[in-house]
Parts: structure tokens; C-alpha cells; sequence
């Protein structure tokens, strides 16, 4: 059924009678949903399409004809209310308030973007750029089960009022690590509320373990490709990273031992499982070996877990296998919920624990206890297994699809990722100063495309030009035609 008939059928498509239009919102644009709702709105009035006094569809209507979400309809008619455009009359509906619309409020460009990009480019993170995210590493909100989100957000909003004294408790909103626990402890690895301290996501977690763990002139092993603001995050603590290779088939183990015998790090950071940029995940058998060096040479593992929730249960866990001896657990939400909430962990020893949690508060006191009742919402309401389920399953066709657009464009896989959101492709040919990544993402920000090229997640110069792509939206015809265009022939 295409999506006139839909709204046929749904008694909303345009007609004489006055049948509300379905407006043209484009799931894969930048800006949310409601940016794109309130846009839309607000130039029909200015086109006189809607007029003073003209009635607006229900809530449910709306939501019923244009494939939304309630919460996301209702929070559109709140911010046009604001606007000035609509007023809300009690028991009747929402009703167009005003003919004029000033030119600050017609449709603009969310922000322009910028004009080079590096690893720290905010539209990168802020999801607020007019270009198509395909190098970012957040999903459309749609993906995130928007109802569950903004439930739990509100239900988080009704804090105690005996809550509003103090700063929270500082390792965190006690019940969501009581419930942590419990999860963890029967999925991975026995662990007490007390050993998990709550972060504002998974960088702060870093942070707080390089400021605990390490003092400038250390070495820090790190993935090549590896997360590329962790990188950043280390040179900014006076550390020195040292690059393992990953590839297809996991880590360099000859490599990792090597360079752990000439620098003694202090720790190394490793995702286990969906591994950042390329997908994959490490067997058993390296997860075991990579311990056993670790023991050897006596170096700390920080184990990034954030992608764990989108993998099968039974793949390789560090913390598991480790019993959180010298395995750090980080955790966060962002990428089953909306990484707005900032919402991370650390799941260390009894004896390391107090220290992290020492230099938490000398950095920031404590974290948000509002987001972090509103994750507690969430992560307990009864549709969230079903919505991460139906959240890996979504992932699975993108990356099929995002792949099939890539070969078009002769782009090829530089892994088979094991699930996740990542797809890190690119040509063979080897770049040069006038041909690499980095000139093709400049490149593309010219086109209203955000890429993230090799050179972001690498330490050792890229022996050919790729990329690491957003699956859920890299099946696209505006990306597919812009990589064509630049194809090295």
C-alpha cells in the first residue's frame, strides 16, 4: 500500500471537503521530526493554506495520518502554541492563531555546515545540521522508540519534591543501579549496586578512568581503527596511544604483545563485542588471550560494552570472563535510547571503585539524577525488550540495504560487521595528498553530507580510502549518487 492510499484510507489525504494533507516528512532529513512538523505548519500559514481560526486535526489524527508518534504531534502543537501560530482551546482542539508569520519564524536551515570536518566537528554529535548524518554515530530518533522515550522522560519530570535538596546520590540514582545490577548478574557477571558508577555516557566514563588510572607519559594501547574521540580524549591527558591492529579477524595478538613488552602500558581500551568502526567482535579464544596478556604484562582492560544490548547473548564478554579483577566495564544507553540523556557506567572492583568514584566528584560532583531516573523509565517499561529487538532487527536491513548502495558506488566492506549500526567501507585505491578521505569528506559537507573518513579512527596512516558509515542512513540516493561522483577511477 503506498502512502497516498494510506492516507486514503486513514481519511486524511488532501481533497475538496478540506481532508488534512499529509505533509512530506523525510525520516532520513536532518532535524527531528517536530522541527520538521513545526516547518511545515508554520509555511502553510504563510502560504494562507491555514487560516485564522482554522481547526487542526486531533493528536491522534495527525499522529494516524503522518506516521508519528503522539508524543511527537502533541510536543509540534506545544512548540507552535509557543510560536504564537496555534491556540489550544480546552475540550475543542488546537485552532491557527494568527495570519502573519514573522520571517524569523519561517522555515530556515537548521544549521549550515561547516565547511571542513575533523573528528570533533560538532554536527558530528548535535543531530541539528540540514546535512544527511551518514558519518554520525546516532540513530533517528524513530529507531529509538520515541513513545517509551518520552513517557519515561515524563515520568521522570515527576521527582520527588524531597529530591530537589542536595545533588544526588554521587554514584548515581540508586534504583537504576540496583536494576543493573540485577540484569547484569544474571546476564554477564555477578556485580553489586556499589561496584557501578553512573557517568554522564561513555566519554566521561574514559575520562574518569585516564584520570584515575593514569598521569601524562603513559602508554595507552588502543584498537587501529579504534573510537576516535578516545584518541583525542588521551593526548588530552598527556598520554601516549600505541595503535593494535583490528581487523576482520579481530585483534593482532603478535602485535599486542610486542608493543606491550616495549611501552608497559598502564591499561588498554577494547571493544569486545560490535566493535567501532568496523562492526566486529572479538571470539573466546581472543578474549581469553587477550586476558592472559594482560595478566602477563600487567596492564589495566577497559572494556567498552556500549554496543552489547544490540549483540546475541553468548558473545565474548571481558568482564565476564575476567570477573572484574582487572577488567573496567563501560556501559551507556545511548544507542538503545536517545544518547540526549547522557547516560553511562562503570562497573569496576570493590577496591577501584571508590577511587573512580573520588575523582567523579572531584570532576563534577554527580550526575543527573533526572536523566537518570527517566533511563530507569525506560529501560524497565514492558515494551523495551521488544523495542531493542525490533531496534536490532531494523539495523540488520539497514546495513543490508546501506551495503547494496555502497557496492554500487564500488565501495566494499572493510569487515563483515557482526550486527550494530556501522558499516566501514571504501575503494582500494591508496590515498594521496590531492585523493583521500579527509578531501572526499570536505567534499561532501558541499553536498549536505557528513561522512567520517578512515583518518578519524586511525593511528597509522590509511593504506586505502574509507569511511565508517551510519547505517541506518546510508540507504540513500542522495549518498549513493555523491560517492559515484567521486569515485577514483
Amino acid at each position: 500500500m503506498d502512502e497516498l492510499t494510506a492516507a486514503q484510507e486513514a481519511g486524511c489525504a488532501p481533497g475538496e471537503g478540506g481532508g488534512w494533507p499529509v505533509l512530506a516528512i523525510e525520516r532520513t532529513r536532518k532535524g527531528s521530526l517536530v522541527d520538521q512538523i513545526v516547518s511545515a505548519i508554520t509555511a502553510m500559514v504563510a502560504r494562507r493554506e491555514l487560516r485564522i481560526g482554522t481547526k487542526m486535526p486531533s493528536v491522534r489524527q495527525f499522529a494516524k495520518c503522518n506516521g508519528v508518534s503522539t508524543f511527537t504531534v502533541v510536543e509540534s502543537y506545544d512548540r507552535l502554541v509557543t510560536l504564537g501560530l496555534l491556540s489550544s482551546r480546552r475540550g475543542s482542539g488546537y485552532f491557527v492563531a494568527r495570519q502573519d508569520v514573522p520571517a524569523t519564524l519561517l522555515p530556515q536551515p537548521l544549521h549550515p555546515a561547516p565547511v571542513h570536518i575533523d573528528a570533533l566537528t560538532p554536527e558530528l554529535y548535535s543531530g541539528v545540521s540540514e546535512a544527511l548524518p551518514v558519518g554520525a554515530g546516532w540513530l533517528p530518533p524513530e529507531l529509538y522508540g520515541e513513545d517509551t522515550i518520552l513517557d519515561a522522560v515524563r515520568q521522570a519530570m515527576r521527582i520527588p519534591a524531597n529530591r530537589l535538596r542536595g545533588y544526588g546520590h554521587p554514584l548515581g540514582f540508586p534504583t537504576l543501579r540496583q536494576h543493573m545490577a540485577a540484569v547484569l548478574s544474571d546476564e554477564l557477571y555477578p556485580v553489586e549496586p556499589e561496584q557501578i558508577l553512573l557517568t554522564h555516557g561513555a566519554t566521561h566514563a574514559f575520562d574518569l578512568v585516564l584520570r584515575t588510572l593514569t598521569k601524562p607519559g603513559d602508554t595507552v594501547l588502543v584498537e587501529d581503527p579504534g573510537y576516535s574521540n578516545l584518541l583525542s580524549l588521551i593526548r588530552h591527558h598527556g598520554c601516549i596511544p600505541v595503535g593494535i591492529p583490528r581487523g576482520a579477524n579481530g585483534l593482532d595478538m603478535a602485535v599486542l604483545a610486542e608493543q606491550a613488552r616495549l611501552h608497559s602500558p598502564k591499561l588498554m581500551f577494547v571493544n569486545t563485542v560490535l566493535q567501532n568502526p568496523l562492526g566486529t567482535s572479538l571470539t573466546h579464544a581472543q578474549a581469553h588471550r587477550l586476558l592472559a596478556l594482560a595478566e602477563q604484562f600487567d596492564f589495566w582492560l577497559v572494556e567498552d560494552d556500549i554496543y552489547r544490548e544490540l549483540t546475541p547473548r553468548g558473545e565474548a564478554s571481558l568482564a565476564a570472563m575476567d570477573g572484574l579483577r582487572r577488567v573496567i566495564r563501560v556501559g551507556s544507553f545511548s544507542k538503545t535510547l536517545s544518547p540526549v540523556l547522557r547516560v553511562g557506567s562503570i562497573s569496576a572492583s570493590g577496591s577501584l571503585l571508590p577511587e573512580l568514584l573520588r575523582v567523579k566528584m572531584l570532576a563534577g560532583l554527580t550526575t543527573s539524577e533526572i536523566n537518570e531516573r527517566a533511563v530507569f523509565h525506560a529501560v524497565t517499561a514492558r515494551p523495551y525488550k521488544r523495542m531493542v529487538e525490533k531496534l536490532v532487527s531494523q539495523l540488520e536491513e539497514s546495513r543490508a540495504r546501506s551495503t547494496e548502495n555502497l557496492a554500487a558506488a564500488g565501495l566494499r566492506p572493510l569487515a563483515q560487521a557482526r550486527g550494530g549500526m556501522f558499516v566501514s567501507a571504501g575503494w582500494e585505491q591508496a590515498p594521496t595528498p590531492e585523493l583521500n578521505g579527509k578531501t572526499i569528506a570536505d567534499l561532501a559537507l558541499k553536498s549536505g553530507i557528513l561522512l567520517s573518513p578512515g583518518e578519524f579512527f586511525m593511528l597509522r596512516p590509511c593504506a586505502s580510502i574509507w569511511f565508517r558509515f551510519n547505517a541506518a542512513y546510508s540507504d540513500s540516493a542522495q549518498l549513493r549518487q555523491f560517492l559515484q561522483s567521486v569515485q577514483p577511477r
